[in-house]
Parts: C-alpha cells; sequence; structure tokens
C-alpha cells in the first residue's frame, strides 16, 4: 500500500489527524466531548511534540488522532504515525495547528519506509489521504530517497561495483539516456589511473559509469558520485568498528543517481552527465601502498599517504573528466570524511562551493525543503597540510585537523579556475530510529540540490 493515496479505498472515511501544540491545546480541547477531554486527561496528553493521544467516539471506535508537534519542524510532524498508528487510512484534519501541509505529508511517506529485501515488513503502513497535486508532487521525491536507503542499506555482497553499474542503466533504459562503462584495465586504456588503483585490489573489477541525457544545446550539469561500494581502508585497514558499516561507502553514488533521476523526470532542461566511480577498496598483493605515487588524470602526480583516503581519488579522475565537458555547474556527494561528521553531526552535510553566490542559493534551497546543509570553508592555506616531498601533493596527511576542508582542497584542484562546483560530504546514514528517519541509510541533501536545479533551471 503506498504511504500517500488521493481518495479513500474504503468505505469508511479516513481517521482524521489534529496537529496540535501546547499553545492550540485548549482550543483543541473544546472540540471535543466531555468524556473524551477526560480521556485526553487519563492518558497524560500535554501536546509536547511526539506526543499521541488515540480518541475514541461513543461506542470506542477510534474517532480522531492527536498529535503534539513542533511547528518549525512540519517534516517530522507525522512522521512517526505511519507504523505507529492502527491499520487504516488517515488525514490531516483540517483544525490542525497551521503546518506546510507538503512537508507533513514528506514526513509521513518518510516515515512510512521499511527496508524489506531480506524480511518481510514488520507490519503494514498506513496511507495518509492527501490531494492529487500534493502526491504527484511528492511522489519524485519519496521514490528517491526510498532509493538511496535501498541502495545504502544493501550489503557489498549484494551491491558491488558491477550491480551499481546495472543501477544506472536501469535509470539510462527508463529515461532512454546514454550510457557508458569503463571496466578493469580499460581505466588505464583511457586515462582514469587513480579509479583504477584504488579498485585494483578487488576480485571486483573497478568502473567508471557516465549517463548522458538531455539536448546538447542545454546548459550542462555534472553530477558525480563517490561509488566505493566497500571500504576495508586498504593497507591502512581500518579497525573492526570502523569498517563495520562500511557498505554504506556507496552513499554519494546512490544521491548522485537518484538526483539524475529526479532531474530526468522533472525533464528539467539541461545537459545532464551523470559520473559513478564504482569499486572496492580492498586488501590483496595488488593493493596501493602507502608512498606510491599516482599521475591523475588532470595531470598532477599524488603521494599516496594513506591508503584509506581512497573517496578523494576515485573522485579526483572523475572531476577531471568532468572538467573536460566544460559544464556550468558540477555537483559531487561523497560520504568522504568522518571530520565532517564530527564537525556537524550525523544530520548535517558539509557544503563546500568555489562560489559563493551559489553557496548561498544551495543553502537556501536546503532550508526552504528542510533538507539543511552547511557551508564549511575551501580554507587555502590548509593546503599545506598536504605537501609532498616527491610528488605534487599528497592524498592525506600527518595533521587530523580540518580534515573535511582538506579534502575539499584535494579535489579543488581537480576543478579550473571559475568553474561553479559543489561539494557535499554527507553522512548517507541515520545511527538510530528517529520519527521519518528510520536506522540505516538515508538521503541527506538530495531534495536540497533538486530544489536548486529547479529553481536554476525550471
Amino acid at each position: 500500500m503506498p504511504a500517500l493515496i488521493t481518495q479513500r479505498s474504503n468505505r469508511r472515511a479516513p481517521t482524521p489527524i489534529e496537529a496540535t501544540d501546547v499553545v492550540h491545546l485548549g482550543a483543541t480541547r473544546k472540540r471535543l466531548s466531555t468524556t473524551q477531554r477526560g480521556w485526553l486527561d487519563e492518558n497524560g496528553f500535554d501536546a509536547k511534540p511526539g506526543s499521541v493521544c488515540l480518541v475514541p467516539d461513543a461506542n470506542g471506535k477510534l474517532a480522531r488522532v492527536l498529535v503534539g508537534v513542533d511547528r518549525q519542524d512540519p517534516l517530522a510532524a507525522l512522521a512517526a504515525l505511519p507504523l505507529s498508528l492502527p491499520t487504516g487510512e488517515y488525514t490531516l484534519a483540517d483544525e490542525s495547528v497551521p503546518l506546510d501541509a507538503e512537508l507533513a505529508a514528506l514526513g509521513w511517506a518518510l516515515g512510512a519506509y521499511q527496508f524489506t529485501r531480506y524480511r518481510k515488513a514488520r507490519r503494514p503502513g498506513s496511507p495518509l489521504v492527501v490531494s492529487a497535486e500534493t502526491v504527484a508532487a511528492l511522489t519524485p521525491q519519496i521514490e528517491a530517497t526510498y532509493f538511496v536507503r535501498d541502495l545504502v542499506n544493501t550489503p557489498t555482497e549484494d551491491l558491488g561495483p558491477k550491480q551499481l553499474a546495472d543501477q544506472i542503466k536501469a535509470l539510462g533504459k527508463t529515461y532512454k539516456a546514454k550510457v557508458r562503462e569503463w571496466v578493469g584495465d580499460e581505466l588505464l586504456e583511457d586515462n582514469f589511473p587513480t579509479i583504477h588503483t584504488v579498485g585494483r585490489a578487488s576480485h571486483r573489477p573497478p568502473r567508471l559509469v557516465e549517463l548522458t541525457w538531455g539536448k546538447a544545446s542545454d546548459p550542462k550539469v555534472v553530477l558525480v558520485g563517490k561509488g566505493v561500494c566497500f571500504d576495508t581502508g586498504g593497507l591502512d585497514l581500518k579497525p573492526s568498528d570502523g569498517m563495520r558499516w562500511m557498505k554504506k561507502d556507496m552513499g554519494g553514488a546512490a544521491h548522485a543517481i537518484a538526483l539524475a533521476g529526479l532531474v530526468m523526470e522533472a525533464k528539467l532542461p539541461v545537459r545532464l552527465t551523470l559520473l559513478v566511480p564504482a569499486v572496492e577498496n580492498a586488501v590483496s598483493g595488488a593493493a596501493m601502498r602507502p608512498g606510491d605515487v599516482v599521475i591523475t588524470r588532470g595531470g598532477h602526480s599524488v603521494e599516496i599517504d594513506n591508503t584509506d583516503a581512497e573517496g578523494r581519488l576515485v573522485l579526483c579522475d572523475a572531476l577531471a573528466y568532468a572538467a573536460e565537458h566544460k559544464p556550468e555547474l558540477i555537483i559531487d556527494f561523497a560520504t568522504l570524511t568522518g571530520a565532517a561528521r564530527v564537525a556537524l553531526g550525523p544530520d548535517l552535510p558539509a557544503l563546500f562551493a568555489n562560489d559563493d553566490a551559489l553557496a548561498e542559493a544551495a543553502v537556501a534551497s536546503g532550508n526552504a525543503v528542510a533538507d539543511p546543509l552547511w557551508r564549511l570553508p575551501l580554507w587555502r592555506p590548509y593546503r599545506k597540510m598536504l605537501e609532498s616531498y616527491i610528488a605534487d601533493f599528497a592524498n592525506a596527511g600527518a595533521s587530523r585537523h580540518a580534515g573535511a576542508i582538506t579534502a575539499a582542497l584535494f579535489m579543488e584542484r581537480f576543478i579550473p579556475e571559475g568553474m561553479p562546483w559543489l561539494h557535499l560530504d554527507t553522512y548517507a546514514w541515520n545511527d538510530g530510529d528517529r520519527p521519518g528517519r528510520p536506522r540505516g541509510g538515508e538521503a541527506m541533501g538530495l531534495r536540497a540540490m533538486f530544489a536548486l536545479l529547479s529553481k536554476r533551471y525550471g
């Protein structure tokens, strides 16, 4: 059953959900019968955010649901309800406190998500009855978010580089886009040396997948996603707790693929290119070594200081290739650094940009759709932290300071001066269950970037 429906599917009218808060609780109580007000008192309903009370009618049947909300967070207002209320159909009552109804409906749909590839759903999710316009507006975003969550949640055994490439091929077939792929030594033949270097130790060959769509005369936009399907850290091996969830290290690729789907579904007038370097950073006799030097596609020599700083290596060749298209905008997504999580926590993707106006527009777009971003600086004096005595620069350095910034500075070297570029260092994961944000894979920054592109080109 879909999370959102446009009309009730049974004879009984959908149960109204009244969103209220501490300020409006008095007015809410006045609409109830004496018996129902007593019921609220017995259940201790205080209208604080997250509080819920199932209000019966005179016959003991469910008549109304009261839910306490924070009006500043409409996305979370109804998000805990679709998998916790009695199974049935619901609708947001007109008497509710003023909420952004579209964001509340989106939150409901995101809260209805369950990952069911390996086990059955815990229970049926209840649908919310909304307008046809709301369904049309939200369905692509809901499906894109589910897509990201599903990919990130899937173990690497079932989602290696080839399977990730297959997702792009399926997308290309759906939207009649052209898909090209470089696999294994083809990467060396066509000058993608760092992608090959990172992925060559795995029994699954590395690859770069390119999707192109749209009129050649339209503005060129390139999306790039880090597709490290599993990251052991390489010879600089991660400890077990650091490796446990590294199936999610292709979260950037999942975002980029989903955003490409949204762009094509919306028919935005752009010449779209999607680039996903898909690899597994494994350990074997063929693994790259600390101290090795790689000549990148961009012509820079890079010393491998740390084999666990592999994401920026696969991205640098993809970014150099992206720049060759001479686009008017490049956006990359990557689960790149733990330093970004230390700085901003798990909820806020770090945004880097080489254009102030573009950065401001991106942050504003995220705020408008409740998908926040936080800008960090490209503080160029920190480039010295990546100095190498034998190569142009290293992929990491001895200092643990400013790790997210130095990673972004590394990638910025592959973007030509004056070419607009956004880099999102996103977590792509929820450590625990919260309303609308179940534990596991998560889309973070996806809707913000789609809102930015829609405003810029729609």
